[in-house]
């Protein structure tokens, strides 16, 4: 068993994203003993995860390994290990290698998965994106189907193969959407010699009335009609009733296609289930003001782990700023009990949404005021670049984008993990 000293608050934070990361920030200098425990050893930039995905970044311009972030914190010790439960009676986090560790605040910041709505068999053909390894996944299956479209003499097979569906049109949809059909047309038609990619179908099916949900009627309409100007075929209040290896079925139509992505949805992590704590549909724990588990008030849940509803009554969202801010809260809240005070409640404050189409355009929503276009665009990616972690990442990302925006090329077009096929 992993033991810490005894005469020190032990805080045990689960996941090192956006949240669980800014949480143990947040934490230094407070008289505090941290564990932070992770699967995977580096912290993630999920918000450009799909420009790994399409081929415009490399897997090392959005990820750090979380020991370097916290090199220089000797209060901090990081676990790579795998959480399978909370035994919340005796205080222990249970790992699935038998272990157990003890705390006295534990914050869970377990994240999410994709949820397809009672269709897990249709993960195999239609994988998600939250992980650098479903990017590099994704980034094979849409090279190679290029790569196999070269050599394939039939022509309804070379159809399906030069077809790309993706499923759910919010940000992460509509920029998927947007980036392959930039890659089809700008920067990969010189490349090949026996088709044209240019003529690649890309396909965004949404079972609701209009794309990007979250955006106001007039920035959702720009998208789009930004969208259908690079090729884009925008299907909407078509949900997916069948994915396969041969492609989709939405509302009435089939359609032929070797590459689908599922952008429809996401489930929380079991986090609820090792506390029987109350859950949303998503699975996310219903937490108190305090961003404390009903019950336990020595466990805390954020981000993608938590749902709790903003200044207005709706739910606040699931997105990195609003992660950020209930780490930093719940590090500030756990100094203050400590010094025998509190907090109040915990309060969202919406920086603005935004969304990339294509390599040129964008759309923003700051609530005072909505911007479109090239402009959005250079906003969207100042703000991104600004949110990076250090200086080299910064200027690595700023010049890839100078690239592609100026020769059309994307640099990281390897297709990795041996495999040839478009599936598996």
């Amino acid at each position: 068993m992993t033991t810490v000293p005894k005469n020190q608050h032990h805080v045990v934070i689960v996941g090192a994203g956006f949240g669980g990361l800014e949480a143990a920030f947040g934490l230094a200098g407070a008289p505090v003993k941290i564990t932070l425990i992770d699967r995977r050893n580096h912290h993630l930039f999920q918000p450009l995860l799909y420009q790994v995905a399409t081929a415009s970044l490399a897997t090392s311009e959005i990820a750090w390994p979380i020991r370097y972030l916290l090199r220089d914190r000797p209060d901090v010790t990081t676990l790579f290990a795998n959480v399978n439960g909370v035994d919340a009676a005796g205080k222990r986090v249970l790992l699935d290698d038998g272990e157990a560790l003890p705390y006295d605040t534990l914050i869970l910041a377990t994240g999410a998965r994709h949820a397809y709505f009672g269709h897990d068999e249709w993960e195999p053909f239609a994988p998600g994106l939250k992980t650098l390894e479903d990017a590099t996944t994704l980034r094979r299956r849409i090279l190679v189907a290029f790569e196999r479209a070269e050599r394939e003499t039939d022509p309804a097979r070379r159809a399906a193969l030069l077809t790309f569906v993706i499923i759910g049109a919010g940000p992460t949809g509509v920029e998927l959407a947007g980036t392959i059909a930039d890659l089809a047309r700008d920067t990969l038609p010189k490349d090949f010699r026996n088709i044209d990619t240019s003529k690649a179908r890309v396909v965004l099916i949404e079972a609701g009335p209009r794309v990007l949900a979250g955006f106001p009627d007039d920035l959702s309409a720009y998208a789009q009609t930004s969208l259908e100007g690079l090729g884009v075929e925008v299907m909407l209040g078509k949900p997916v009733t069948e994915c396969s290896i041969d492609g989709v079925v939405y509302g009435d139509t089939r359609l032929d296609a070797k590459t689908i992505i599922w952008a429809a949805g996401v489930r929380a992590s079991r986090a609820a289930e090792w506390l029987g704590a109350p859950a949303d549909r998503a699975y996310r724990v219903q937490v108190k003001p305090d961003l404390t588990v009903p019950g336990h008030p020595d466990i805390f849940a954020v981000g993608d782990t938590a749902t709790i509803a903003d200044a207005s009554g709706n739910p606040v969202p699931g997105i990195a700023p609003a992660a950020k801010q209930q780490g930093r809260y719940v590090a500030a809240l756990i100094k203050a009990r400590l010094g025998g005070g509190t907090l109040p409640p915990f309060r969202y404050k919406h920086a603005g949404s935004l969304a990339q189409i294509g390599k040129r355009k964008a759309v923003i929503d700051f609530g005072w005021m909505k911007l479109r276009g090239n402009l959005a665009w250079w906003i969207w990616g100042i703000a991104h670049i600004y949110f990076l972690i250090g200086l080299r990442h910064r200027l690595s990302v700023a010049m890839s984008w100078l690239w592609i925006h100026a020769r059309n090329q994307r640099a990281a077009r390897l297709i990795t993990q041996g495999s040839s096929k478009v599936t598996g």
